[in-house]
């Protein structure tokens, strides 16, 4: 029944273009669209993929600076952040991985330039001068780099040019935003181009803050402040040979991101009763979220440095053989700060000084030989690919003063003296946790893929890559205090007085992930896991005339496994009272991807009108969930997750004169199959993920449409009028990974608009705009209250969420000189 509806989704759009073709032309036509999706440059109507691609121009209409708000444009993809703006998650077809936790690489990769990132986060920034985007859906390992079972962002930045180009933009808004850019490109002697781009963006925070006691001193939160700059020079020795060099910086100060309470249980013994016990005042007891006020009396600073230099050498080295590298040196750097409880009383923090950290540094190295044979009908390629990562992260939690009375209220009733728990012997201010992980990780890869023309209709496309990934993870961990050891202890005396299950949570509240010391009896642990994996795609296409061509793929993708980076304990419960174990071993498996796609390129009325379509169906095994549980991150290997669909993309020019729509629908049943907790890596996490056997995938709408329209006129004399309005629908999902149903975002439309008049030279623009202009609250990511006693009793839980941005509106100035 499903495919039945799909398949009648895909001839619906077939019979509507068809009906359109019978009328009358638009006299205008579409330009040829080129992309890369095959790592080599061909028409988006020749290439047997799902690729939506962006141009420079409608980026810049839409008001898109970063990979988030490129969903906007980009039906079947969705991006969200959570606890500072350096963790991002892109997803497609609801298909992603959870960014928290910097053990798990992204199943969604993004490139820059040809230069693969080893974190959504990490790419995440002013994407500057953009010349297109490439969103590749479906698993695309065999040629661009490494764990990209879900898709690619192949995002090209804009290069130097011949002659010279010089811009500058101003741009004002609510919030207090400002931001200026400037870019200057052009020749520099002979042979040899540049370009350099800067710009530096400020806002105040859309978040209000209550501070409460504590060091906190800013009363706004989700601010911004960074600069970035970037430069290229381009070498032209001879006409076979060009070199291009590319460095970028951004810095980043900003402070960033307290969650609002979604919903607080209003039971007596409540988690948000005795936080008001403790600190009254301290948090929102109404749940209203969207009255975008926060409660944090700890800082949220979040200091980041991202730089990089790449090279991209291009060697013809015969006429029909070309000789393509690029190398690579990254490195970035984050420090973070957190009020880790979202109250405003002193519970439990991540300190601000700058040691608690992730820092990553990358080396990579692609080598590419391409070429055609046999009268140009067959194009191959063969290449290598080498990646060396150095993972550098420090985890500080810290109790503050408030923790103690908390616990003792909500665990042990008051009444601490009945097990000598008293102040100054537990979770005194500043203890905690402090642990230090440092991973190299190596990733070798021979890849090739060759289509061959076997007529000039019929084209067959095969690619294979081995993958050979190497990890190693040294841990260091420490704790402070020995809340856990008491607590074992003494559970026969607690189970006298009190019964077995109070005795039962009593311990488990002193034994929680950052406050068993048992952890520092490991000593320095070391883990290693080698992987080898072979993975390719197969692709037949057949072009039935100048407007169709139609396709079937199959692809094979896969998405190396590694480290939780947090603590993993067993819990054994025996007669003598539990036993909490620091558990060394905190890897996890690698998840692959099988991929079929039936797939049509078609173009209509004269070539004024682009429609493409493709029936897709994933299935994933071992797929890696990351799910913040309230006190940890746990990593679980899902047994199977099933995607399957429809993808419409389209680009229309209708009969007037400077308008232009595109957009499209994505239609994707993301599940969960069924599992037991015996499936899992660790059983005991079952009752977390009880909701997941079945159920659509978190972050997984059913459907999801994108529309742009663009027109563009000359008005009065001399002057050009431009306007943009882009919208993205997206059905109901859930925005948990533990699937609980008050983590739900109902369907919703985010719209943005921008009008602009200016110079028909565009020596000058001005432009007013809005983004989120209908001012839609909705929920980014919804996530477990932290340090909570009971999460299957919502009577006396609190559910806390990160919020997508509100409207907001500014205009633009823009100069070409």
């Amino acid at each position: 029944m499903r495919s039945t509806a799909l398949a009648g989704v895909m001839a619906a759009a077939f019979a509507t273009a068809a009906q359109a073709q019978e009328e009358t032309s638009t006299g205008r036509e579409i330009d040829e669209i080129v992309v890369t999706a095959q790592k080599r440059e061909q028409s988006l109507q020749d290439v047997p993929i799902v690729v939506t691609s962006v141009s420079g121009e409608l980026l810049r209409d839409a008001g898109v600076r970063d990979i988030r708000e490129l969903t906007v444009l980009t039906p079947g993809l969705t991006v969200t952040s959570t606890s500072n703006e350096t963790i991002v998650t892109a997803r497609v077809r609801g298909v992603g991985t959870v960014g928290d936790n910097p053990g798990l690489e992204s199943s969604v990769g993004i490139v820059i330039d040809g230069v693969y990132r080893p974190r959504n986060g990490v790419s995440f920034g002013d994407l500057g001068e953009v010349t297109r985007i490439e969103v590749l859906k479906g698993p695309q390992g065999t040629l661009f780099g490494k764990n990209t079972s879900a898709g690619v962002i192949n995002i090209i930045t804009a290069g130097p040019t011949e002659d010279v180009q010089a811009q500058s933009e101003v741009t004002v808004g609510d919030y207090e935003q400002f931001g200026f850019s400037s870019s200057l490109s052009g020749p520099i002697t002979d042979g040899v181009t540049g370009r350099i781009f800067a710009a530096a963006r400020s806002r105040n925070g859309y978040q209000d803050i209550i501070t409460g006691p504590g060091p906190r001193g800013q009363h706004d939160d989700n601010n911004q402040n960074f600069y970035t700059v970037r430069g290229q020079l381009q070498f032209e020795p001879t006409e076979d040979i060009s070199f291009r060099v590319i460095a970028d910086y951004t810095k980043r100060n900003e402070d960033c991101c307290v969650g609002t309470q979604l919903f607080v249980g209003g039971a007596a013994n409540s988690r948000a009763r005795f936080i008001e016990a403790v600190r009254p005042g301290s948090l929102d007891l109404t749940s209203t979220p969207f009255d975008r006020l926060g409660y944090a009396n700890r800082p949220t600073d979040q200091r980041v440095e991202d730089r990089g230099v790449s090279g991209e050498l291009n060697w013809r080295l015969t006429p029909d053989i070309t000789l393509t590298s690029i190398t690579a040196w990254r490195k970035w750097n984050a420090e973070t700060g957190q009020d880790s409880d979202f109250t405003a009383a002193d519970l439990v923090y991540r300190p601000n000084d700058g040691s608690n950290r992730v820092g990553f540094k990358q080396f990579s190295q692609e080598v590419r030989l391409a070429g055609q044979a046999v009268d140009n009908r067959l194009n191959w390629l063969v290449g290598g690919f080498y990646a060396e990562e150095d993972l550098d992260s420090r985890a500080v939690l810290n109790y503050g003063s408030d923790y103690y009375a908390y616990f003792a209220g909500r665990v042990l009733g008051g009444v601490p003296a009945l097990i000598g728990l008293t102040p100054g012997t537990i979770f005194q201010q500043g203890n905690g946790s402090d642990d230090r992980y440092a991973q190299d990780g190596k990733s070798y890869a021979l890849f090739t893929n060759n289509s061959f023309a076997f007529t000039d209709q019929l084209e067959l496309t095969v690619g294979l890559r081995y993958l050979k990934d190497k990890k190693t993870l040294v841990t260091d961990y420490t704790t402070t205090g020995a809340a856990c050891d008491q607590g074992e202890a003494r559970f026969g005396a607690l189970a006298g007085l009190l019964g077995q299950a109070t005795a039962t949570t009593i311990v488990g509240g002193l034994c929680l992930n950052s406050q068993n010391n048992d952890f520092d009896d490991l000593g320095v642990t070391t883990q290693k896991r080698t992987e080898e994996e072979v993975t390719g795609t197969a692709k037949l296409a057949y072009r039935w005339n100048d407007d169709l061509m139609t396709y079937a793929s199959y692809s094979r993708g896969y998405k190396s496994g590694g480290f939780n980076l947090d603590r993993e304990q067993a819990i054994a419960v025996t007669a003598a009272g539990p036993n909490f174990t620091a558990d060394p071993d905190t890897s996890f498996r690698g998840e692959s991807v099988d991929s079929y796609e039936l797939g049509a390129k078609t173009s209509w009325l004269n070539n004024s009108l682009l429609l493409n379509a493709a029936l897709f169906y994933q299935k994933f095994e071992d797929f890696q969930l990351n799910t913040f549980v309230g006190t940890a991150f746990v990593v679980e290997t899902l047994p199977k997750v099933t995607s399957r669909g429809v993808d419409i993309d389209f680009i229309y020019l209708p009969p007037v004169d400077g308008l232009t729509f595109q957009g499209g629908v994505t239609y994707a049943e993301t599940e969960i199959g069924e599992f037991t907790a015996a499936d899992l890596l660790n059983p005991t996490r079952f009752n977390s993920l009880r909701r997941l056997p079945g159920a659509q995938l978190s972050f997984a709408p059913r459907w999801s449409a994108s529309l742009a329209g663009s027109y563009e006129r000359d008005v009065f004399s001399g002057l050009k009028f431009r306007a943009n309005l882009s919208g993205k629908f997206t059905s109901r999902y859930n925005t948990g990974s533990d699937l609980h149903p008050v983590k739900e975002q109902d369907s919703m439309v985010l719209v943005n608009g921008r009008v602009g008049l200016g110079a028909a030279d565009e020596s000058w623009t001005v432009e007013l705009w809005a983004n989120n202009l209908f001012d839609k609250n909705y929920i980014q990511v919804g996530f477990n209250g932290p340090y909570q006693v009971d999460e299957n009793n919502d009577a006396i839980s609190v559910y806390n969420a990160f919020l997508g941005a509100p409207r907001t509106v500014g205009a633009t100035l823009r100069f070409k000189y």
